[in-house]
C-alpha cells in the first residue's frame, strides 16, 4: 500500500494521526448520550440501542482512509477501543444501574454483560485495527462483525418464524439479515479502504461463511467466532 503523505494543514504525521483519532473519539463517545436519550425519553427498546451502538462502533472504520501509514501514530485508530477496553472493564465491575452504557448496551441492564460481548468485541477491534491495520482482514471482519452482527438479532427478534436452535436460539430471518448486512457492508468498506482488493465475489463467499458460523455460535461468544472465521475464510478464498 502506498503511503498517504498529505496531512491535514500540513501537519507533522504524528498530529495528524492524532487528530483523526480525536475524531473517532468524538464519534464514539456522542452515540452512547444519543441512544440513552432515545431509550429513557422515547421508548428505544434495549436490544434495537445496543445494535445501533454495536453497527456505529464496527463502523469507525471510516475513519481508516483519513490516516497516513508508515509512522508509528497510525496505530492511533485504536485508542478509542483501548479506552473503552478500560470503561467496560471499570463499568462492568462497578456501574450503577442508571449508566449509560448499562442502559445502551446490554439487553437486561446487568452490568457484567459489558465483560462478556461487547468487551470481546473492543478487543477484536483493537486487533484488526494493528496486527491487520488497513488489510482486508481487519476491514471485512469490522465490517461484517458491525453490520451483519448489527442486523441480525434486530431483525430475527422482530420477524424470525423460521426458528432453529444449534447451540443457541437463531431465525432463518436473522441470519438472512446477517448476510446482506455483511455483504452490503463489506463492499462499501472494502471498496472505500481498499480499493486495491475489492473483488465482490470473495466478499459474498466470506461473508456466507460469516453467516454460517454465526447460526451456530452460542451468545455472547460470536463477537470472537465471526472475525476469526472472516480472517481464516480469506486464507482460502
Amino acid at each position: 500500500m502506498d503511503t498517504v503523505h498529505a496531512t491535514f494543514f500540513s501537519l507533522p504525521v504524528v498530529w495528524h494521526n492524532a487528530l483523526v483519532a480525536l475524531l473517532t473519539f468524538f464519534y464514539v463517545f456522542s452515540v452512547p448520550p444519543l441512544m440513552d436519550y432515545l431509550v429513557t425519553n422515547h421508548g428505544l427498546p434495549r436490544d434495537i440501542s445496543r445494535k445501533i451502538t454495536h453497527i456505529c462502533a464496527g463502523s469507525v472504520i471510516i475513519f481508516l482512509p483519513l490516516f497516513v501509514d508508515g509512522h508509528w501514530s497510525q496505530y492511533l485508530n485504536v485508542a478509542i477501543f483501548a479506552v473503552w477496553t478500560l470503561l467496560l472493564v471499570q463499568k462492568g465491575l462497578f456501574a450503577a444501574e442508571d449508566d449509560q452504557a448499562v442502559k445502551t448496551m446490554t439487553r437486561t441492564g446487568d452490568k457484567r454483560e459489558l465483560l462478556k460481548g461487547t468487551l470481546y468485541f473492543v478487543i477484536v477491534a483493537m486487533i484488526c485495527g494493528t496486527l491487520y491495520y488497513k488489510r482486508l482482514e481487519g476491514v471485512l471482519a469490522m465490517a461484517i462483525l458491525g453490520w451483519g452482527d448489527g442486523l441480525a438479532p434486530v431483525i430475527g427478534t422482530r420477524f424470525g418464524k423460521m426458528k432453529y436452535h444449534i447451540l443457541s436460539d437463531k431465525s432463518i430471518e436473522g441470519s438472512l439479515a446477517f448476510f446482506v448486512g455483511s455483504v452490503a457492508a463489506g463492499l462499501f468498506f472494502v471498496k472505500l479502504i481498499l480499493p486495491e482488493s475489492f473483488d465482490p465475489l470473495q466478499i459474498v463467499v466470506v461473508s456466507l461463511i460469516a453467516t454460517i458460523v454465526e447460526g451456530v455460535s452460542p451468545k455472547e461468544v460470536d463477537n470472537l467466532t465471526i472475525p476469526l472465521a472472516v480472517i481464516l475464510a480469506l486464507r482460502v478464498v
